[in-house]
């Protein structure tokens, strides 16, 4: 899969599941290449979401709902994620 598919992907899910007003993804990617672990395939995200319903909710229940939302993407493309709520 390639980095615009997956933050399609990405896009649509968390759209579809939160009460969100804007989603920025940022590949990170290349800030990683030599380092040990990185893997071919896998990408680092940005990810910022501006959304109240999440924001409402602590930080670990936030993220924890946003990572069981993406898991499938977690397990195959994804290596990492930087998240922030605003």
């Amino acid at each position: 899969m390639n980095i615009n598919e997956l933050i399609a992907i990405i896009k649509k899910k968390l759209y579809n599941n939160f009460d969100i007003k804007e989603i920025l993804i940022e590949d990170k990617s290349h800030l990683h290449k030599n380092h040990p672990g990185n893997i071919e395939g896998k990408f680092h995200l940005k990810i910022t979401l501006s959304s109240l319903e999440l924001k409402k909710m602590s930080k670990l229940e936030s993220n924890k709902k946003v990572y069981k939302i993406l898991s499938n993407e977690l397990k195959n493309f994804i290596h990492s994620i930087q998240l922030l709520i605003t």
